[in-house]
């Protein structure tokens, strides 16, 4: 019996021991996000230099559905594989560690908010479920808001750095050398340059996604429908997806604040004029009409009047 005892206690010594601690599951947590960062980074990479305008490799002729020629822009692919080509495949992960910290302090404080907003809210049962979503809004409208203040200095690092292709600069090298240099030149502020349009993006979308979701699910989807469980767990997916088109202007014109006036060749004249505000960013790009600039990593159009042996029109 005291072996059994005994054998028992050792069983569950061991199980609690495998139990998996809140430290265990941060670093977890971390390692996952540093993860994805990493493999997600040349899309960004890409992404961020097609937003500030560099286009190194010419147009191809296509097609579009309908049989209309076009001229589109290189996608992707062609463009990842130009900056292998130039750097190496180490260059496709130009900025990366400002991108890692910024994930990690991300991490550390959502987490942390979360567990303080939680703690000071106090819940209601007699809430409608209006009233629910507002407050849920808010809660994650105040942890986005503490997170991105937190980590726009890496992002505007982490941009800084992969903008450096445009014009083969090595200004900013390291991330050290990264503060030393944005304090030295603008001070504390240049940490925070594009922080405004990127903070009203992101609670723009926040808001949007979410009431557009809850009415949707409360006045659209019917009870009597059998899949109707099935929709409303994919609605604020889908929602998600249609509001960041519509909020990505904000993040495009807070990615060339980031970089606008900071010496660096894609940030200044010819390629880019230099900026007053984020406002004046915006009217600039609504009136060359490049809002959705980069916004797509395929089937980019250009817009022009003919190509050579042919008067057709091409659609931007």
């Amino acid at each position: 019996m005291e072996s059994q005892e005994t054998l028992s206690g050792q069983v569950v010594g061991v199980e609690q021991d495998v139990t998996p601690t809140p430290v265990d599951v941060d670093a977890a947590v971390l390692l996952l996000g540093a993860g994805v960062t990493a493999v997600t980074h040349p899309l960004l990479y890409v992404k961020l230099l097609i937003q500030v305008g560099h286009e190194p490799l010419p147009p191809t002729v296509g097609s579009t559905m309908f049989g209309r020629r076009v001229l589109y822009l290189p996608g992707f692919f062609s463009y990842a594989q130009h900056i292998v080509k130039v750097d190496g495949k180490r260059g496709l992960f130009r900025g990366l560690s400002p991108r890692i910290m910024s994930s990690a302090i991300s991490t550390v404080v959502r987490s942390k908010v979360k567990q303080q907003v939680e703690l000071l809210s106090k819940r209601d049962d007699k809430q409608t479920s209006l009233r629910k979503v507002v407050q849920e809004t808010s809660h994650e409208m105040i942890i986005q808001c503490l997170s991105r203040v937190a980590t726009h200095p890496f992002h505007v690092m982490s941009v800084r750095c992969m903008a450096q292709f445009v014009g083969r600069e090595v200004k900013y090298s390291g991330m050290f050398s990264c503060i030393m240099k944005i304090f030295k030149e603008e001070g504390v502020a240049g940490f925070y340059v594009g922080l405004v349009p990127h903070v009203v993006g992101e609670v723009l979308f926040l808001w949007c996604c979410n009431l557009l979701a809850h009415f949707i699910n409360t006045y659209a989807v019917d009870e009597s429908f059998s899949q109707a469980s099935a929709v409303r767990s994919y609605t604020k997916f889908v929602m998600g997806i249609a509001v960041s088109v519509l909020t990505y202007p904000f993040m495009l014109v807070a990615d060339l604040m980031a970089v606008n006036n900071c010496g660096l060749a894609a940030g200044l004249p010819p390629h880019s004029p230099i900026f007053r505000s984020w406002v004046h960013c915006w009217n600039h790009l609504s009136h060359k009409g490049h809002l959705f600039r980069g916004s797509s990593f395929f089937f980019r159009r250009v817009p022009v009047t003919s190509l050579p042996s042919t008067r057709t029109d091409f659609a931007s």
